[in-house]
């Protein structure tokens, strides 16, 4: 009797794991269909041109439009700094480079002046940062034409307010 058991259990596990073998055809159709939404696919990008678009960098100085731009409009931040070397700030300055390390931003101030500038170097402890000062005026829009032109070689250049 136990044999007849233990033939009966073999054979179901045997129909058991020759059931649950998978076909080949459903991963066929599987296959086929994912080709064919591929190929939907396909044809729809095909109807555009694929190639990157290349925009030529064109290097124009900016000209000096200050009488025709509203000073009122122009951004201007306000920091609370004291000077490290120079001979002090006007209520308006430039300032084109920001630095967390002095010897950077003394070599930035000394390459400044052997251009000819009147650079200046101040600190902000707030934020444990130097800036270098290119130019410092008394009225706003003489430090935004200076800007303007200094933007030419220090695009990122920003207008400072210091208020004594």
């Amino acid at each position: 009797m136990k044999k007849y058991w233990a033939i009966c259990a073999g054979l179901c596990v045997v129909l058991a794991f020759s059931s649950c073998k998978s076909k080949e055809s459903a991963y066929r159709k599987a296959y086929d269909k994912a080709k064919a939404q591929d190929a939907a696919v396909t044809t729809t990008e095909t109807d555009y041109d694929n190639t990157p678009v290349v925009t030529p960098f064109v290097d124009t100085p900016v000209t000096d439009n200050s009488s025709a731009e509203n000073t009122d409009n122009v951004a201007v931040r306000s920091e609370n700094l004291t000077v490290v070397s120079g001979s002090g700030l006007k209520a308006y300055s430039v300032v084109v480079g920001s630095f967390s390390v002095k010897s950077n931003a003394e070599s930035l101030v000394s390459r400044l002046r052997s251009q000819g500038y009147d650079a200046q170097l101040a600190y902000n402890s707030n934020r444990d940062m130097y800036r270098v000062v290119a130019s410092t005026y008394a009225d706003k829009a003489s430090a935004v034409q200076s800007r303007t032109k200094l933007r030419n070689t220090y695009p990122d250049a920003w207008l400072l307010y210091y208020g004594y």
